[in-house]
């Protein structure tokens, strides 16, 4: 009986697959959203600011304004919670986005930019000053909370020129 039941919805359906609308990825809802927002976020500049003449800084300014909304608590140097993971009461330090959260959201809008017609050599989201500004973010929070990020070691299949040039670049 049952394989006659599943026949049976199997053939009454008048939809194929490809005639439903699609529903976006959790990603691609995440990266509209954020993409409408850095869109929104660059008409309330005074003056607006198209998309065309959008530069790093324009970006830099962006997750600066972000950190009002964050949930992740970033200790002060002359806070006594300094690089303590788990402090055991409550300061007054500010409340700042988390690197990770960040990093995400600037991949996103790197991909949303190229999709809505930007050049891969004007994004202004893949510059360097956005990796330096996210790699000093990742720093800063690491010592605040006492939590150390060591690199990750590149494999050693990948070759002794490889392993040149991340020696070299530890010290950079």
């Amino acid at each position: 009986m049952s394989i006659d039941r599943g026949k049976d919805r199997a053939e009454g359906s008048s939809e194929s697959p490809s005639d439903q609308p699609a529903t976006p990825s959790r990603y691609e809802s995440q990266k509209r959203r954020d993409w409408n927002t850095f869109g929104q976020y660059l008409n309330n500049q005074r003056p607006p600011v198209s998309l065309s003449q959008c530069t790093s800084n324009h970006v830099l300014e962006f997750l600066r304004y972000l950190d009002q909304f964050g949930k992740t608590k970033v200790h002060l140097q002359g806070c006594i919670f300094y690089g303590q993971p788990e402090p055991p009461a409550p300061c007054t330090c500010p409340l700042r986005q988390a690197w990770g959260s960040l990093d995400a959201l600037i991949g996103r809008l790197r991909a949303a930019y190229e999709e809505n017609g930007g050049t891969p050599e004007t994004n202004p989201f893949a510059s360097s000053a956005i990796r330096v500004y996210l790699r000093e973010v990742k720093e800063c929070q690491a010592k605040a909370r006492g939590i150390p990020y060591k690199k990750k070691k590149k494999k050693a299949s990948q070759g002794a020129a490889d392993d040149e040039s991340s020696s070299m670049m530890r010290f950079s």
